[in-house]
């Protein structure tokens, strides 16, 4: 009992120092209902059993597979890779993104006999900075973009210059790499039934509407539920409410905080300009990761571009930056566990080196 109890709390670290946060803050102020944003996880509670049904419907693996059939050299299959990762991460979240592209890259791997370490490295690179571009993209860009009340047009305008540097990063690291023929026979996977892909297509572009605006998100919420209970009630299973009630912890915790005077005046005082945002954002993204850090910082500050850029950015850098990141580092030590040290290394080199050139980049321009 006492084991699977320490291995629950490895597993759901960030949930359980949420939920341990969100009780020691209740017990200085009485927490409420109100500071839990329920539109924030009705949204991401949609987004999740709409991907979750492409993946067990083998779309995103087909739509992968049937680019890589087309790829004559290693080069070739890593831009793909890559690049499938980076865009696919605007839609179905950075996670989501990895858990599926990076299995598919290992098995690549076995298949040709060859060393995907930087491509996987290259894939997490893409998942952060990729996801930056849309609200829909990563759970922090969900919430700002709700909580700060943001146009679709001014958070595409504030993080595109991150989007088009990312994607040069990118070319020109691949580029970099040395080029091998490459020839793996990759067999199609089985598409689901095609009526139910159509209609999680059509279920995806109403969650895409409400995340808009344009439609009531619990209208949305009402349909996605009807649809999924009479199509395939099993994918409720399939939802990630880990990072659900870690929201909610997250929510009651910060809720607490700015309503004790103290603190509140304190993080106001540390936040009253961009470049203090912007720095404190890409800071704390490097220790406690950027979901936190967003739902900690949000509150006290009146410079959403700044926070949405630093929190951003500040996916690259230390392995749990981005939880997104600690996914790829599981997938591959799970099936290359020899090269753990080295996957760390480089990925912290070239994360790194991703920093050194953003930072500077997006604070003179964007920021000063």
């Amino acid at each position: 009992m006492f084991a699977s109890f320490i291995d629950f709390i490895k597993k759901e670290v960030v949930l359980v120092i949420a939920l341990s946060l969100a009780i020691i803050t209740s017990l200085f102020s009485l927490p409420k209902l109100a500071y839990i944003d329920f539109k924030v996880l009705i949204l991401l509670f949609n987004l999740m059993i709409v991907v979750a049904a492409f993946k067990q419907l083998n779309v995103l693996d087909t739509i992968a597979i049937l680019l890589l059939k087309r790829c004559g050299d290693l080069k070739k299959v890593s831009y793909v890779l890559i690049f499938i990762t980076f865009f696919a991460s605007m839609f179905i979240t950075n996670d989501v993104a990895l858990i599926t592209f990076v299995p598919l890259t290992l098995v690549i791997a076995k298949k040709a006999e060859v060393n995907v370490l930087k491509t996987i490295v290259f894939q997490t690179l893409a998942a952060n900075p990729g996801s930056a571009l849309t609200p829909m993209g990563n759970p922090q860009n969900l919430f700002l973009y709700s909580y700060y009340n943001l146009s679709f047009g001014d958070f595409i305008r504030c993080m595109l210059p991150v989007f088009i540097v990312s994607a040069l990063f990118l070319i020109l690291l691949i580029y970099k790499e040395k080029n091998t023929k490459f020839q793996v026979e990759l067999l199609l996977p089985q598409l689901g039934n095609r009526l139910h892909i159509i209609i999680y297509m059509l279920l995806f572009v109403i969650i895409l509407l409400s995340v808009f605006r344009l439609l009531d998100y619990r209208f949305a919420f009402i349909v996605v539920l009807l649809s999924v209970l009479l199509l395939d009630h099993k994918l409720f299973t399939q939802i990630d409410y880990s990072l659900l009630l870690t929201f909610v912890g997250f929510f009651i915790f910060v809720g607490n905080l700015s309503n004790l005077p103290t603190v509140k005046t304190f993080m106001e005082q540390l936040l009253s300009t961009s470049s203090s945002t912007y720095f404190a954002s890409l800071a704390a993204s490097q220790v406690i990761s950027n979901v936190p850090a967003t739902m900690l910082l949000a509150p006290f500050t009146t410079f959403p571009d700044a926070l949405l850029l630093g929190v951003n950015i500040g996916g690259m850098g230390t392995l749990i930056a981005s939880l997104a990141s600690v996914i790829s580092y599981k997938l591959f030590t799970k099936d290359l566990p020899e090269q753990s040290n080295t996957y760390l290394f480089q990925f912290t080199l070239y994360n790194f080196l991703g920093l050194l050139i953003f930072i500077p980049f997006i604070y003179l321009l964007f920021i000063r």
